[in-house]
Parts: C-alpha cells; structure tokens; sequence
C-alpha cells in the first residue's frame, strides 16, 4: 500500500471515529442537586437541605416527570397521622423553551412522628414539550399541607438542574417558535444557483433540440427540390 493510500486511509477512519462520536452523544443528563429549601411554616421559618433527582420517562407526546427527596425538608410539632400530609411541587423548564410543571405525590401512608423531618413522597406529573431541542429541569417550590395549614418551601441557593434532555415536540415543533418547525406562510421558496444553472441548461437543450431540428428540416427540404 503506498503512503498515499495509507494517508488517505486515515484520515478516512478518523472522519468515520468522529461522526461516530457525535452520533453516540448522550441525549440525556442526569445528576442528583442539593437544594437548600427555605421553608415558612406555621411555627415560624425553616430550612432544611435536600437532595433531589428528577427522572423523565416517554408517554406519548409528552414525558412523565417524577422528583425523588432523598431527606426530610421540614417537621411538625404534633404528629402526623396516616395520609394528613399531601405534598406538592413545581419543576421549572429551562432551555428550548420556558414551562412550569405543577408535581404532586400520595399522603403520606404513615403516622409521622412529632419533631421528625417530613419525607416526601416522589411527586410525578406531565410534560408535553411545544417546542424541539434541550431542555432543563430545576426544581422549584414545594408545598406541604397538612391538617389545614400550608407550608411553602422556596429554594434559597439557586439550584442547577437535576436533568437535561433532548425533546420532540408534537407535530414537529421548532425551537425558533414556528409551529411545526416549517417556513413562514408567507415565504416562497427561493430558487439557488444550482437551479438557476439547472434551469439554463434545460432552456439551451430546448434552443439547440429546435436549431437542430429546424436545420434537419432544412437539409431535408434541400434534398427532396428539384435539381
């Protein structure tokens, strides 16, 4: 094989690795994010720190969501009994397009001791992407209430997202906006140079197909006069 070949060879494989790469780019991130909630409760503020993951599964046109607390973020002086807990949330989209998704999960399916940090329950909802690309998920506040009162916990140190995904809106939705991802109604198709050379071209084969016909005619015409 000649260094040519060899050098051509190459740099063949090399092109080959990097599509390779850029094809097997993960359409996904994922990572568990401490969220430092500041809480106002009956009994006064709070605050406590979570760590918290956000999950996306495909249904449909749109991806079921489900936050997972791996702490307690607040407590109640008094016990609560079975299912007088009912927790809710709001993660906010980030990235492609800008969306709030309201969250919620079960009561809570046991008493909770007085003084003893609140486990959530994993809180789910849904999202239907309106517009194609990557999107962020944070999260947002999240409400507690039981036995009539409400707690609302707000994060306090800005914290980044728990996922990153590439979305598909239905029917095809554009990150620009445009429904579908398509063109302006008002928008003609524009002709480029390719065209316009593909164009001439069929014009001139038109002009010579007529000039050779026309001097067929011509020679034909002279043969069949008379001497």
């Amino acid at each position: 094989m000649s260094d040519r070949i060899r050098s051509t060879a190459l740099a063949l494989a090399s092109a080959l690795a990097g599509s390779a790469v850029l094809i097997t780019a993960p359409a996904a991130h994922a990572a568990v994010v401490d969220v430092a909630y500041d809480c106002k409760t009956p009994i006064g503020d709070k605050s406590a720190v979570s760590p918290i993951d956000i999950k996306a599964v495909k249904e449909g046109d749109g991806y079921k969501l489900t936050m997972s607390f791996q702490k307690g973020v607040s407590s109640s002086p008094i016990e609560l009994g079975k299912g007088a807990m009912s927790p809710g949330a709001v993660i906010v989209v980030g990235g492609a397009e800008k969306a709030s998704v309201p969250v919620s999960g079960p009561p809570n399916a046991e008493a909770v001791p007085p003084d003893t940090p609140i486990r959530i329950t994993d809180l789910s909802g849904t999202y239907t992407p309106k517009k194609t690309g990557r999107v962020t998920f944070t999260a947002g506040v999240l409400t507690i209430k039981a036995m009539g009162t409400t707690t609302t916990c707000t994060p306090g140190n800005s914290p980044g997202p728990s996922l990153e995904l590439d979305v598909t809106a239905a029917g095809g939705g554009g990150a620009s906006g445009t429904p579908g991802g398509d063109a302006p109604p008002d928008t003609l198709p524009q002709t480029g140079p390719t065209d316009s050379a593909l164009a001439l071209g069929t014009l001139g084969g038109t002009v010579l197909l007529t000039g050779a016909a026309g001097v067929l005619w011509l020679t034909r015409r002279g043969r069949r006069a008379p001497s």
